[in-house]
């Protein structure tokens, strides 16, 4: 049986420059992905693959952004920044502005903040608005208001390893990138309330996101521990440290795909 190769790609903030990196490696090395699945930043590099751009082209744009070009301070008492930004920069970078454009199918992961509810973003839409409301962490950015009226927030609170969203896609293979179990070395022992609660929450982050493996065929995860989520500045490390991991796992990939490939 021919197989559906599907990509869950995780959260992690700027860390998500390691996904350009994997996606490099799997392409040169002829690894076809015939779905994607996003979370978070994971949202934004899927978004950006499955619109069309080449890992190069995924490279080049990524060289241009930045916290400001992203982000702006908002005058709303539900989060400090507003990422509207974001949504313009995807606008005038992706290739591809709906969901129904895709020439490889996609779907983003958001969380409903009102209900809690997973949300999977898919088929039909904006491109850019469900990627800002993936990419919405509560509590620094303001939630994305949908046609619904629905208020979306960043989807890791429910779903940080989006491996489910991609198998329902009908990914009967699924590679799954891993930016938040690699854990969090940078931090030590925190000495404040406030650095205690944040490094709590990203631990509680990370299991949840270990418990979604067990969906995932082969597991690729970046030995970024010791780079900051918010170090945006260290993108061609993370790209690089995404490019090897992903390199390191080719061989098991050939091997469980070898009969598939066989028939393509």
């Amino acid at each position: 049986m021919d197989k559906k190769i599907g990509l869950a790609l995780s959260g992690g903030g700027a860390r998500g420059f390691a996904h350009v990196g994997v996606l490099k490696a799997l392409l040169d090395n002829d690894i076809p992905i015939d779905l994607v699945a996003g979370t978070s930043a994971g949202s934004f590099v899927g978004g950006a693959f499955a619109s069309g751009l080449s890992s190069q082209q995924i490279i080049d744009i990524g060289k241009k952004i930045t916290w400001f070009g992203v982000a702006g301070f908002s005058y709303s008492p539900r989060g400090l920044l507003s990422n509207a930004s974001m949504g313009k920069f995807i606008k005038d970078n992706f290739p591809v502005a709906r969901f129904e454009d895709l020439p490889i199918p996609f779907a983003s992961v958001v969380c409903d903040l009102e209900t809690g509810e997973e949300i999977v973003l898919k088929e039909e839409g904006d491109l850019a608005e469900a990627i800002r409301a993936s990419c919405a962490i509560p509590g620094v950015f303001v939630p994305v208001i949908d046609a619904k009226g629905r208020a979306l927030i960043d989807g890791g609170v429910v779903s940080p390893m989006p491996t489910r969203a991609v198998r329902k896609m009908g990914a009967n293979f699924v590679i799954a990138v891993d930016l938040l179990t690699c854990g969090s070395t940078f931090w030590g022992r925190p000495s404040t309330l406030l650095g205690t609660f944040f490094q709590s929450a990203m631990m509680m982050i990370r299991t949840a996101s270990r418990n979604q493996h067990y969906r995932a065929d082969v597991v690729i995860e970046p030995k970024i521990g010791h780079i900051r989520p918010d170090e945006i500045g260290k993108r061609d490390e993370l790209m690089e440290l995404g490019h090897q991991a992903a390199l390191d796992k080719i061989d098991q990939i050939r091997s469980l795909l070898q009969p598939a490939q066989a028939a393509r």
